[in-house]
């Protein structure tokens, strides 16, 4: 396995699939099936240059550059910051879309940070309500994957569930990431889409019951784990910004297509938050089928695309030693 073309492409797959939802974020799914996204086109609801990703990409890229010199809460939360303060890591040096909750969040971080105290970072996890289960730990996650991969999944969900809380801190949204990164390390090994979401709900299962997670909670989960997702209705699949249905959708275009462009462009036609669909959509595609899968047209009108591939390989080689 190379770890350095598996970092890089599930970077860039996370970039083009958030450029591409990028001018559609907002549509709903009738204006997107009456005018269905087939290509990378600018402008449209953020008026950005085609190639632009969002603050998806941004604070995946965060992570990423993080990890590269070993896991630290504390870094990441500082480029967490950085990324509000200082535009670092956007496509075009601005910030110009950031969700209400990661904003209310990283204003707690500058806080936590101001007073040097980063053990409160260990437990912001510990003080998260229901209501904070939108898609932004789940956009971001991925390349936590190389950080955890071969960890046993009790140890894996500890440290997925401290990265998202540094955003979205309930269990529900730790979970999510959890999920995902379970199936991605699946495909990370070369195993099919379908052995590897088997697999992952299994694990994730008996990984329930030594926890003994919620029964309330488990019910979040029934269609992508007690149930199989693939057999769900299209028309039940939305791409909005609750943790719940942004994996739903993904694990959905992901499992329903046989390419990297099908896949997030099913992702982005779901409409309403099509950047984020997108991206978390097209992280698994990149990992599963590799960056030369990425039609080179989208890639090159995409934006800053030799600085990601520079970062997914600095990823990968840290994580190959």
């Amino acid at each position: 396995m190379d770890l350095r073309e598996k970092a890089v492409a599930a970077l860039l797959g996370v970039a083009v699939g958030d450029a591409l939802g990028v001018p559609y974020e907002f549509l709903s799914r009738a204006e997107m099936d009456a005018t269905p996204a087939r290509d990378m086109r600018g402008y449209g609801t953020h008026h950005q240059p085609a190639g632009t990703w969002s603050d998806d990409s941004s604070l995946t890229f965060c992570l990423a550059e993080s990890l590269a010199h070993g896991y630290d809460l504390a870094d990441m939360a500082r480029r967490v910051v950085q990324w509000k303060t200082e535009a670092y890591w956007t496509a075009h040096g601005n910030v110009f879309d950031i969700g209400m909750r990661t904003r209310e969040a990283i204003a707690t971080l500058e806080v936590i940070l101001d007073r040097g105290d980063m053990t409160e970072l260990e437990l912001l996890r510990y003080g998260a309500s229901e209501e904070d289960n939108g898609n932004g730990s789940l956009m971001r996650i991925l390349p936590l994957l190389f950080h955890i991969r071969g960890l046993d999944i009790r140890q894996q969900f500890e440290i997925t569930w401290r990265v998202s809380a540094l955003t979205h801190g309930h269990i529900r949204s730790g979970m999510c990431c959890l999920i995902y990164l379970r199936l991605a390390e699946y495909l990370l090994q070369g195993l099919s889409k379908e052995e590897s979401y088997q697999r992952m709900r299994g694990d994730v299962v008996a990984l329930w019951k030594e926890m003994d997670f919620d029964a309330g909670e488990q019910r979040h989960f029934e269609r992508m784990i007690q149930q199989d997702i693939r057999e769900v209705s299209k028309n039940t699949i939305h791409g909005n910004g609750y943790v719940i249905k942004s994996l739903e959708a993904s694990l959905w275009c992901f499992l329903a297509t046989d390419n990297f462009e099908s896949a997030v462009l099913s992702a982005v036609n779901l409409g309403y938050d099509t950047d984020t669909t997108g991206a978390i959509t097209g992280g698994l595609a990149g990992v599963y089928y590799g960056s030369a899968a990425i039609p080179s047209y989208w890639l090159a009108v995409l934006a800053r695309l030799e600085d990601i591939r520079e970062l997914g390989m600095a990823l990968g080689d840290k994580y190959s030693k």
